[in-house]
Order: C-alpha cells, then sequence, then structure tokens
C-alpha cells in the first residue's frame, strides 16, 4: 500500500469540519452525471449521507492497520453487492469525491492531496471488487427470508425470527442489514440473537422508534409468512476477541440481541467461560426477554444475569449497567463487551476507560474515543 498517509490526514482535517457540504456536493455531482447510479439509494438520502463519512473516518484512522482496513474494507464490498454495485461504479464515485473535497476545502487544498487520495482511492477499489467478486463466486448479494415468529414483547418491542430461503453463514455477535416491502431499497443495521443454528433460523430483537420507518415496520406491521430482504453479515464483535476466560457483558436495551448469542455460542465452547451479564433498561416494561434469560442461566452454570433500571418511576433502586456492576463488585480482571445505543457505547467506554479497564479489553463495534461507525 503506497499512500502519502501524512498528505492524506493533513487532506481530511481541511473537509471534516465541512462534512455535510462535501458530501451534498458528492451526491450532487454524482447523480447529475451519473444519473443511472441515483437509482441504487433510497429517496431520503439523510442516513445515506452519514454513513459516507463514517466510511471514510474508519479508512483514514486507520491506515496503518493494514489487515484490519482490509477487512473492513472486504466487508464493505460484500454488503455493497446488495445495491448492485459494480466494479465500473467505483471510478465514478473516486471521481465525484475528490472534486466535492477539492471545492470545499478551501485554498489550503495542494496538488499533494490529489495525488495522495488517488492513490488511497485506487487501493480502496482494488480492495474492494476483488472481495465483492471473491463472494460472488459462493453467496448470493441479498438473502430473501421468510418470518417464521413475531412476537411482541412489549409495546415498542417485538422479537422476531426469520428463516432465510438459502443458507446463511455468519458469527454469533454479528448484525446484518435489512430490508422491509414496505420500504424497498432502505436498509437497516440489526444485531442476530442467536448463535448459528441447524435450521438456518435467524432472531433479531427489534424496537420501534419514532419516526423509524422500518422498525415500526418490522414490529406493528410484519406478520408470519411475510418475507424481508437480508444483507450480508457484518460486524467483529464475536468470541475469538476475548483474552481471558472471565466475560462481562453489558447491554442496554435491545443491545441485548448480540451479547445472548454469544452466551449461546460460549455453551459450545470445550471450557465455558464465566460471564457476568448486565442488562440496562430504563424501566421494568423494557425488560422484554427475562423468560429467555432464565432459560439460559439453567444451561450456562457460570453465567450470571443482573438487570438494572435506571429510570422506573416510583420506588425502588436507580442505577444504570456499569452502576450494578460496581454495585455487585464485579472484578474488573476480563474483557468487556458492550453494546447498545450509540451514546450508551461511548458513555460506557469512556467510564470503564476512567475505571481502568484497558482500551484492548473493551470491545464494541467501534473504538473506544474514536467516531462511531453508523451501520445501515
Amino acid at each position: 500500500m503506497n499512500i502519502d498517509i501524512g498528505a492524506l490526514r493533513q487532506s481530511w482535517a481541511l473537509v471534516e469540519p465541512v462534512a455535510d457540504r462535501v458530501t451534498m456536493h458528492f451526491y450532487a455531482k454524482l447523480f447529475a452525471d451519473y444519473p443511472h447510479i441515483r437509482e441504487m439509494f433510497p429517496p431520503a438520502m439523510d442516513t445515506q449521507r452519514d454513513r459516507l463519512f463514517s466510511a471514510l473516518t474508519q479508512v483514514v484512522l486507520n491506515l496503518e492497520d493494514g489487515e484490519g482496513l482490509v477487512n473492513y474494507l472486504g466487508q464493505l464490498a460484500r454488503d455493497h453487492r446488495k445495491y448492485g454495485v459494480l466494479p465500473e461504479h467505483y471510478p465514478a464515485v473516486g471521481r465525484c469525491l475528490l472534486i466535492a473535497m477539492r471545492a470545499n476545502a478551501g485554498e489550503l487544498w495542494r496538488s499533494t492531496y490529489d495525488s495522495a487520495w488517488i492513490d488511497a482511492y485506487q487501493f480502496i477499489a482494488d480492495v474492494m471488487i476483488k472481495a465483492a467478486e471473491q463472494d460472488a463466486a459462493y453467496a448470493p448479494p441479498a438473502w430473501t427470508a421468510v418470518v417464521v415468529g413475531h412476537e411482541r414483547r412489549s409495546r415498542e418491542i417485538a422479537v422476531i425470527t426469520v428463516e432465510p430461503e438459502q443458507p446463511y453463514a455468519y458469527k454469533a455477535g454479528q448484525y446484518l442489514t435489512l430490508q422491509t416491502p414496505q420500504w424497498p431499497k432502505v436498509w437497516r443495521p440489526y444485531s442476530i440473537a442467536n448463535a448459528p443454528r441447524r435450521d438456518n433460523r435467524l432472531t433479531f430483537h427489534v424496537r420501534a422508534i419514532s419516526g423509524g420507518w422500518v422498525s415500526n415496520a418490522l414490529v406493528h406491521h410484519m406478520r408470519v409468512g411475510d418475507t424481508v430482504t437480508l444483507g450480508p453479515p457484518r460486524g467483529t464483535l464475536t468470541l475469538d476477541r476475548a483474552r481471558y476466560p472471565h466475560l462481562i457483558f453489558i447491554a442496554g436495551g435491545t443491545g441485548l440481541a448480540p451479547l445472548k448469542a454469544l452466551i449461546e455460542e460460549s455453551m459450545w465452547l470445550p471450557e465455558r467461560p464465566s460471564i457476568d451479564l448486565f442488562h440496562g433498561v430504563r424501566n421494568q416494561a423494557d425488560a422484554y426477554d427475562v423468560a429467555d434469560l432464565r432459560a439460559l442461566r439453567s444451561q450456562h452454570r457460570r453465567l450470571r444475569i443482573v438487570m438494572s433500571v435506571s429510570e422506573e418511576p416510583g420506588g425502588g433502586r436507580r442505577e444504570n449497567a456499569v452502576d450494578a456492576l460496581l454495585n455487585h463488585r464485579v472484578a474488573l480482571d476480563g474483557d468487556v463487551f458492550i453494546c447498545g445505543s450509540t451514546e450508551m457505547v461511548q458513555v460506557t467506554s469512556s467510564r470503564l476507560l476512567h475505571l481502568g479497564v484497558p482500551p484492548q479489553l473493551i470491545h464494541t463495534e467501534f473504538t473506544p474515543g474514536a467516531p462511531t461507525l453508523v451501520y445501515s
């Protein structure tokens, strides 16, 4: 990888403060010069704009991590197959991206930045094209799945089980993006709430959020027998990242899903790890998975489950998951896996770092202290 990393980061410092202008310029140029590409995108582009700079941030901040960057770009390429991305689309995107950055960086932009971005983008395109071609040899770009279970666990939360029509290979702890018939071309990320099964079925924990097109369709309108479309698996929140036999799982709300999958997988290991699961909810009504967690506890003799309630009106203790962890005097001597909202993950990670947990033992879908990626 022959890229001028210094020049790339200097130029990035110029465009990052005007990210909104750059992304709007980029998409306007792309769709004007290549109108056929517009068909790949959803009508509403707000989330898509955020994703562009999230992905670029990941690339720019991790250029020294060759293997990690190649793995990230490979996942991105496999996921982009569901949009119909072809090798000939990459030069168009690279050209428009460079034009947008140069136009919005001001007079400080240098010709050396052009060269650095051309080299970097060529590397990105080569890795992604190769990964997509390799993936096409054994996997479809997307999977059609039939809804075989739909349980309303509360007014806002549903546990949904689907059965893909083709084999779906993934690791416990991973997530995927999902599309509903109600909202074509709109994909949203959901963690898979179970370890791989022989019956090829996948379960999701879905909370309907205000204004959430896909989440409301899944919770309020989806029925058994309906179909959804699944993108390929993504993510690295997997057990092979753990270094110690003691695991601490901290979940916020439906962030429980991937951690539950990891607990299931841990039961297959020759030496089961000791696991402390802290599930933080706002009120008792959000404790949607109590029966299933009790069943897991009865099968996993080295599993402890603690639920914390942070906003319940009336009496009783109010505490978040980290408060509960400290109140139970859990030794911070193992790997910590965290999943929940972006804010919850960031706050929890910062607090654990302050408590002295080494950053390499805190496992999330982003690096503590770095910009969060929006996967959708």
